[in-house]
């Protein structure tokens, strides 16, 4: 081993071979290789601390627990504090502190007493002579590549810390300072576990620092602390330490190429904003800063922008900054400036003896053309953010839009790049200090505000008066949302703004439609609701085609009334915003739960008790029947699809009609369907069905809501009763007849059908022509009907069958059948082999004009045989 490795090892001889000393060595290495001052003798101290440190049972906290067990080290710190805390709470704080630390390999037991120690006592520095323990080279001796020496000279400059994460995401912080001697200047670096040594410790002190590395730097030779190294104060010393004059500088007596401090008041503080160079990603921030003198630009670079939130840095508040950067070069207009950057200086926040500097902030409503310009409002409308691609370079850019109102007018603000990611509310109290005014026809006030890389914007500023927090706080208060209910007597005009919370009750697919210059839009609706209401919205292109969900709440800001035909509606356009709302959110706010809205909105009706055109219902039942899907051409070149359904609860049935999305549909026989708001209305045979339009919902019941369904089983054996033929009534539906067929019809089996709307079309050697819709085709649809008469013991009453019921009663396809006539053979002698046969069928039954007598509509084949 080396001879200072060996002489840490002789610490712990007593506890470790040799071999594991290395073995711990290299491991503790390894685990920190991204750490560069983690050399053989940092990592043999490391293991000395493991294994010299406090007993860790210490930390058990538990009172019986004697001081004794205390490292003699530990025992000093606790002194120190004995009279505020007891033994158990000190090692409770250092706990603490070490979970705060827990990666940092640095943190010994004693540097956790020290944090605990420095949060209660404010200890004075003691001043010691040099000591032969502590011999120092000069800063001109100092070479690069030493080890382990002594450093000394008077402080100069300490940087604010600045934090860093190591290549393994570990976290960290470095804080430099610039020593000088009689020879010269170098740089210590202190680390993350070395800053603490600071803390009494400020520009002009004497200090003399033992253990640390000499290495080359940006600019120089630095001594670079290890987790061991000592700082002491000493006494003063003028053959050795230049005296040290922290000199302030006026603003206005600035010189370029110098280094300055400066007393000043800030006056803005633009936001922090990124850049690239190099490939790299940086950040900067220019504060303005005035004193009695005059302004300049301080310019803050990447991991220094941090100090703006690190030290609650504000316009108004007034700061010492030490040792900045000063700079020419030309500004926006093409003189030359001087400026100031942040470097390895400190900035200091406090309460210094600057001029107080009244900001002017302008009534928005005597604003007209001009530069530079303050603004203190509410913001009163809010736009999403806007992206652009530039013209010139073709690179993307953002811009945001928000008005801006206080009590004598209002105005339409502007912000750019990485000002639009400023988090700003509807509501908010807003600062803008530094914005260009111009006019602007498009704008209700004429005029609007546009920021630039120096604006300041602060949003819920901390240092209002009273007077203005009044002021605006009624402003505020008259930005609530609208009640829906509202809606349609408040609202009677075409192009309203309005804001509205609640939930989505509906929400129809979007859908594409075509501008009268032929571009393509689309345009999705939805019924939105609170306690108070309803009211349909439509969204519009970019807002179409959201991520929104049925019984989801939102904010929805921007909203435009339009006139219906009988009701107010709501568009959603591009100037609109959509908030989606937690549920959290949503109870703050007072938006009832979906289940509570439904109730205080629809009936919730039995099949039964349902009405012709009657609105606002509810139903929910179990699928009983699911006919197949059909696909059709609509006018314009568009297909649709259409499947009917029949759903059931414990009183009676209905028929369903599904259109294009919500007929393809998965569904299953006995699949519960909650159908909210379906249009009601009666079919060809005067029955009542149900229609999924576009303000209709389909949902899946609650549980609690399926606690008042039958099962499937219970459904089936309450709706298909079975019933004679002399029992039948008009309009019974459902009905299970067992019956003989008497007598098949022959004459007319295939029935020829347009391919569009599939009405009857007459014979035609050449083209068909549809006379319900018009459509031309060269070949029909077939459908197979077979009439019948059937009979049981109480009656007889005649039977079509059509479609796959035909075909299953014949057992042929269609296809063969038309085959079949096709090549000039009949099919009547199969037909009339259906004569004799029992069937069990599942039918409504309804009354014919023509015959004056009921007729059976089947729906299911349940059995045939002879």
């Amino acid at each position: 081993m080396q001879e200072n490795i060996l002489q840490e090892y002789e610490k712990v001889k007593d506890k470790l071979s040799e071999e594991e000393f290395l073995e711990e060595m290299e491991r503790i290495k390894s685990s920190n290789e991204d750490v560069e001052f983690i050399d053989d003798f940092s990592a043999a101290q490391l293991v000395v601390q493991n294994h010299n440190g406090v007993d860790t049972s210490i930390f058990d906290n538990k009172a019986e627990e004697s001081s004794s067990q205390m490292s003699d080290e530990l025992k000093e710190r606790f002194d120190k504090v004995k009279d505020q805390l007891s033994e158990e709470e000190f090692f409770e704080r250092m706990e603490k502190f070490r979970q705060q630390e827990i990666d940092n390999p640095f943190m010994t037991d004693t540097s956790l007493a020290d944090m605990v120690v420095g949060e209660l006592v404010t200890e004075e520095p003691e001043i010691v002579s040099e000591k032969p323990e502590f011999a120092v080279d000069t800063i001109d001796k100092l070479e690069a590549n030493s080890r382990d020496v002594t450093v000394a000279g008077r402080v100069i400059s300490i940087s604010n810390p600045r934090s860093f994460k190591t290549r393994k995401g570990q976290s960290g912080e470095v804080q430099n300072v610039e020593l000088k001697d009689n020879t010269g200047e170098i740089r210590a670096v202190f680390w993350t576990q070395n800053i603490k040594l600071l803390k009494n410790v400020t520009e002009g002190d004497i200090i003399q620092i033992k253990n640390v590395d000499i290495k080359e730097g940006y600019s120089g030779l630095e001594a670079n602390l290890r987790p061991r190294s000592v700082l002491v104060h000493l006494e003063e010393d003028p053959s050795k330490y230049p005296a040290y004059e922290e000199e302030i500088t006026k603003i206005a007596d600035i010189q370029p190429e110098t280094k300055v401090n400066i007393i000043a008041r800030i006056i803005r503080i633009p936001t922090i904003r990124s850049y690239e160079k190099n490939g790299k990603e940086g950040k900067v921030a220019s504060l303005e800063l005035q004193d009695d003198s005059g302004q300049i630009s301080y310019t803050l670079w990447n991991k220094n922008v941090e100090l703006i939130n690190d030290l609650k840095l504000e316009d108004g508040d007034t700061v010492k900054i030490l040792q900045a950067q000063a700079r020419e070069r030309p500004n926006r207009d093409g003189e030359n400036e001087i400026t100031l950057t942040h470097w390895d200086g400190r900035i200091i926040k406090g309460d210094y003896d600057v001029p107080e500097i009244q900001q002017e902030f302008l009534p928005i409503g005597d604003l007209s053309e001009q530069k530079d310009v303050s603004i203190i409002g509410v913001v009163s409308r809010l736009q999403d953010i806007r992206v652009f691609t530039r013209k010139t370079d073709n690179t993307e850019g953002k811009l945001r839009n928000f008005d801006v109102r206080d009590s004598t007018g209002e105005i339409r603000v502007t912000v750019w790049g990485d000002d639009t990611n400023i988090v700003i509310n509807k509501g908010d109290f807003i600062k803008v200090i530094g914005g260009d005014v111009r006019y602007d026809q498009y704008t209700q006030s004429q005029y609007s505000m546009n920021t630039n890389f120096n604006t300041q914007i602060t949003v819920n500023p901390d240092n209002l008066s009273i007077d203005k927090i009044d002021e605006l706080d009624g402003i505020r208060n008259e930005l609530h949302p609208v009640s829906i209910g509202q809606i349609q007597f408040d609202y009677d005009e075409d192009g309203v703004e309005i804001d509205i919370i609640g939930r989505i009750l509906s929400l129809e697919e979007p859908r594409e439609f075509q501008r009268d210059d032929s571009s393509v839009g689309i345009v999705r609706s939805a019924l939105f609701a609170d306690e108070s209401g309803k009211v349909r919205l439509s969204f519009w292109n970019e807002k179409a085609e959201g991520d929104y969900a049925v019984g989801e709440a939102y904010r929805i800001e921007n909203a435009r009334t339009r006139l219906g035909m009988y009701s107010v509606d709501l568009n959603i356009g591009s100037g609109s915003r959509i908030i989606r709302l937690s549920e959290e959110q949503a109870s703050a706010m007072f938006i009832p739960e979906l289940a509570t809205l439904e109730k205080a909105i629809y009936d919730y009706k039995k099949i039964e008790d349902l009405d012709e055109d009657e609105e606002d219902t509810i139903i929910i039942g179990r699928v009983i029947e699911l006919n197949d899907i059909r696909n059709f051409d609509r006018d314009n070149g568009d297909t649709g699809s259409v499947r009917n359904i029949e759903i059931a609860d414990d009183t009676g049935s209905i028929r369903v009609v599904l259109w294009d999305n919500d007929a393809k549909m998965d569904l299953e026989m006995g699949q519960p369907l909650k159908l909210q708001n379906p249009r009601l209305s009666l079919d060809m045979d005067n029955r009542l069905q149900a229609t999924v339009s576009g303000g209709t919902t389909v949902l899946e019941p609650s549980e609690k809501e399926l606690e008042e369904l039958p099962s499937q089983e219970e459904l089936m054996e309450s709706i298909f009763v079975e019933k004679p033929i002399e029992a039948l009534l008009e309009d019974d539906t459902n009905v299970h007849i067992t019956a003989r067929i008497k007598e098949v019809f022959t004459d007319r089996i295939l029935l020829k059908k347009c391919p569009n709307c599939r009405e009857n079309v007459e014979e035609s050697e050449d083209e068909y022509i549809c006379d319900n819709c018009g459509h031309i085709f060269d070949e029909p649809d077939y459908t197979l009907m077979i009439p019948t008469r059937v009979e049981d013991d109480t009656g007889e009453i005649p039977v079509t069958f059509f479609g796959k019921l035909a075909e299953e009663l014949i057992e042929k396809d269609i296809d063969e059948i038309i085959s079949l006539v096709d090549d000039g053979y009949g099919i009547e002698e199969k037909l009339e082999d259906l004569v004799g046969m029992t069937i069990e069928i599942i039918a409504n039954v309804s009354f014919n004009e023509y015959s004056e007598e009921n007729r059976l509509n089947p729906k299911k084949l349940l059995k045939k045989y002879y």
